[in-house]
């Protein structure tokens, strides 16, 4: 038997630099490496925190219209060191789409929709 290791989860997305911009402000996420083939047609750009888990950001050039999500129940968890700060900046971006106080977390969208679950470090 061989052992697997997660290494990335990928989000299609509509406007890169926006994007960008969303998961560098709301979860700190810095980008790492980058695929721009000369031909145009794409560009990959990996991102990520601590660690080595990545958040793959695809953009495709040709793309028209908003990815289509379906009823949205997939989504990406973050861990944070400081719950009460995350979600004051969530806050104030607007970006918080549904919390469930009584199991202590919350999910914030990014500008294409997808879901986020933020949940505090587990003492």
């Amino acid at each position: 038997m061989f052992n697997a290791k997660m290494i990335h989860i990928n989000f299609h997305v509509t406007d890169l630099e926006a994007s960008l911009e969303f998961y560098q402000k709301a979860l700190g996420l810095k980008e790492f490496r980058r695929n721009a083939p000369a031909h145009g047609e794409y560009i990959l750009v990996y991102l990520r925190s601590e660690g080595e888990f990545e958040l793959e950001l695809t953009w495709n050039r040709d793309k028209v219209g908003k990815y289509e999500l379906g009823d949205n129940e997939t989504h990406l968890a973050f861990r944070v060191d400081d719950f009460d700060a995350a979600h004051a900046l969530h806050k104030e971006m607007n970006c918080i789409s549904y919390e469930n106080i009584k199991m202590g977390l919350y999910f914030i969208t990014d500008p294409d929709n997808h879901w986020l679950e933020i949940l505090p470090i587990r003492k």
